[in-house]
């Protein structure tokens, strides 16, 4: 069976390093210093806890695999505006990135050679349908509110032309112009 691979330096550093390890991913991912530069103070930042020093070329690799990462979420996170901007009605954003992201997981361990186990095969089939799922409830839970907010907002358009003294025929025609419901 496959597993994740061997860990990198960083991945074995203990966990009083973990701040440290924030922060350096933190300065790759602002892109405001060099490398060479964060690597030195993410050296003298362990050095002070005690921990012996990351070597240039596990940081560059560790770097590369946070990019690589980092571009892939952006990819996910186009495609789910993208899909959205062309179903505004089928499901909020959130969803949407949530099922790319998972679908997206899904893709890269079948990609990268992953073995496919029954056992896998069942866990993904399940988190599809669970974003299936989760997708149909976004969608119905939008059109219960968008339902509450034209009854509110109707309500409201025949209080307001009640006092002002409209007649029914033209409350009905504001109802129509705003909410594109039936009088």
């Amino acid at each position: 069976m496959s597993g994740r691979g061997r860990l990198s330096s960083i991945d074995l550093l203990p966990e009083e390093a973990e701040p440290d390890i924030a922060w350096a991913m933190e300065q790759l991912r602002e892109r405001s210093m060099l490398q060479s530069a964060i690597l030195e103070e993410f050296n003298a930042r362990l050095a002070d806890r005690g921990i012996g020093p990351i070597s240039k070329s596990a940081f560059n690799r560790h770097s590369i695999r946070l990019a690589r990462t980092a571009r892939r979420l952006e990819e996910t996170r186009a495609i789910a505006k993208v899909l959205n901007e062309r179903m505004p009605e089928a499901t909020d954003d959130l969803t949407i990135m949530v099922a790319e992201t998972i679908k997206t997981l899904i893709f890269e361990l079948l990609e990268d050679g992953g073995k496919l186990t029954p056992r896998n095969a069942m866990e993904m089939a399940r988190a599809m349908k669970d974003v299936a799922l989760a997708q149909g409830l976004s969608t119905q839970r939008r059109r219960v509110l968008e339902k509450e907010f034209a009854d509110k907002a109707g309500e409201a358009i025949d209080a307001a032309g009640k006092a002002a003294g409209l007649s029914a025929e033209r409350i009905s025609q504001l109802r129509r112009e705003f909410l594109g419901v039936p009088g």
